[in-house]
């Protein structure tokens, strides 16, 4: 037999994979199940030692919008997860009932509200970016922000970030 392929391990083993070292998350709407599922997933990578980063953009800014961000809400209209027809789903109160509901649950299960969530990102050095044009097209300012704002980034300098061996991109 060849050593030559004996000694190569792709040749009948498949190459373990490297570890994941950094998990990048685009972030583009702020509705409640979206911020949170992102919040989770960050924090959940900073607590295995996974470097994490969360990159706001277009609606997703929302999330980090001082003034908006704790009274986000569930889609009730075109979410198949709420098991309720589409016209029920735009009915006048609807939201407000499916958001107020989804909140309760949350807080019996001691998960914070965004604000504190976003401490605790910060805490456990989650860095958090503002996409520019986002921020340009929706005419916000770096004040109008969240103060942990690590910066203001273009598309291109967040790609730089998310650059390297082990990084994944997760869009949400």
């Amino acid at each position: 037999m060849d050593t030559a392929v004996m000694n190569n391990p792709t040749s009948s083993v498949a190459a373990k994979p490297k570890a994941i070292q950094k998990m990048c998350f685009i972030l583009s709407k702020a509705t409640l199940d979206n911020v949170y599922a992102c919040f989770v997933m960050a924090n959940g990578a900073r607590m295995e030692g996974i470097e994490a980063e969360i990159f706001f953009t277009f609606f997703g800014l929302e999330a980090i919008n001082k003034k908006r961000m704790e009274h986000l809400h569930v889609a009730t209209v075109g979410n198949p997860a709420m098991h309720i027809p589409t016209l029920l789903g735009g009915l006048p109160g609807m939201e407000t009932l499916a958001t107020n509901m989804m909140k309760k649950e949350m807080e019996k299960l001691d998960i914070p509200p965004v604000g504190e969530f976003l401490e605790i990102l910060d805490d456990s050095n989650v860095k958090l970016y503002a996409c520019k044009l986002a921020m340009d097209m929706f005419h916000l300012k770096k004040d109008d922000l969240y103060e942990g704002i690590d910066d203001v980034l273009t598309v291109g300098q967040f790609y730089e970030r998310a650059a390297g061996e082990g990084t994944h991109i997760v869009f949400i």
